[in-house]
C-alpha cells in the first residue's frame, strides 16, 4: 500500500491535529460533562465541537493535498456510508455500530493519516445530525489510524489476519470509547449497545465495567466484521482502480 509522504509542514499540521483530537478526547474523559442535548447546547459541548473541528481541519490540511483527486472524491462517500450505516445500526437495536466501513476504506487506500482524518470529520459531520456521535470523534479517528498501521504492515493479506486484526483494533477503540460512553452518555449511548451495558449493570457491576465490558464484546466483533466488508469490496475491484485510488511518491509536494 501506497503511503503519504509528507512535507515536515504538512507533517506538523497532522501532529497538531492530532494532538488536539486527544486532548479533545482526554477534556471529555476528565470533565464528564452530562449537558449534552446538541452539539451547541453547552459550554462543554463547544469545547467538544471546537476541539474535534480543529482536529479535523489541521488533520485534512496536513493529508489532503497529497491525495489524488479520486481518493478525496472517495472520503465524502466513505463520510455518508459511515453515517447512513451506523444509523440504521443504532436504531434497529443490533450491539454493534458498523459505522467506519468507509473509514477503514480510505484507511485501506491511503493509509493512517487519511484514515485518522476521514475517523474524525466522519464524528464532526454525524455530529451535526446526531448529536451523540460527536463525542466518540477520537475512538473514530483512531480506528481510522490503526486500520492503516494494519493494512500496511499486511493485515489484508490473508482472511484470517483481517479478522484477527479487526478484533485487535476493536480492543483498543473500545478502551477508548467506554470512559466516554459510560462519563457522557451513562452507558446508553445506543439502543443494542446499551442492552448490554444494562444486563452488566444488572449483574452487579459498576456502570464503568459495564461499559468497559460491552465494549470488550461489540467492539472487537463490530472491527472484525467491517474489516472482512473492506477487505471483500477491495478485493473485487480492478488492480488498475486500486491503483488510481491510492497515492503515488510523485502526488507528495
Amino acid at each position: 500500500m501506497s503511503q503519504l509522504s509528507l512535507t515536515p509542514a504538512r507533517r506538523t499540521l497532522v501532529v497538531i491535529g492530532g494532538l488536539l483530537v486527544l486532548f479533545t478526547w482526554l477534556y471529555l474523559v476528565l470533565a464528564r460533562p452530562t449537558d449534552w442535548e446538541s452539539v451547541a447546547g453547552s459550554s462543554s459541548a463547544l469545547i467538544t465541537l471546537g476541539g474535534y473541528v480543529g482536529g479535523a481541519i489541521l488533520l485534512l490540511a496536513g493529508s489532503l493535498p497529497s491525495l489524488p483527486a479520486r481518493t478525496i472524491a472517495v472520503i465524502p462517500v466513505a463520510l455518508v456510508l459511515n453515517i447512513v450505516v451506523g444509523e440504521i445500526v443504532g436504531t434497529i437495536g443490533l450491539p454493534l455500530y458498523l459505522d467506519s466501513v468507509g473509514t477503514v476504506l480510505v484507511s485501506a487506500l491511503a493509509g493512517p493519516i487519511a484514515g485518522l482524518a476521514t475517523g474524525t470529520l466522519s464524528s464532526v459531520v454525524w455530529g451535526l445530525i446526531n448529536p451523540a456521535a460527536l463525542p466518540f470523534a477520537a475512538g473514530a479517528a483512531a480506528t481510522g489510524w490503526l486500520a492503516g498501521l494494519a493494512v500496511k504492515s499486511g493485515a489484508f493479506k490473508h482472511w484470517w489476519s483481517v479478522i484477527v486484526s479487526g478484533a485487535i483494533i476493536g480492543i483498543i477503540t473500545g478502551a477508548i470509547a467506554a470512559p466516554v460512553a459510560a462519563f457522557v452518555y451513562g452507558g446508553t449511548a445506543g439502543v443494542g449497545t446499551g442492552a448490554v451495558v444494562s444486563l452488566f449493570r444488572e449483574l452487579g457491576n459498576s456502570l464503568l465495567a459495564s461499559v468497559t465490558m460491552q465494549s470488550f464484546i461489540s467492539d472487537p466483533l463490530d472491527k472484525a466484521i467491517v474489516f472482512l466488508i473492506v477487505w471483500a469490496a477491495l478485493k473485487a475491484l480492478p488492480k488498475r482502480t486500486l491503483a488510481s485510488l491510492r497515492p503515488q511518491p510523485a502526488d507528495a509536494a
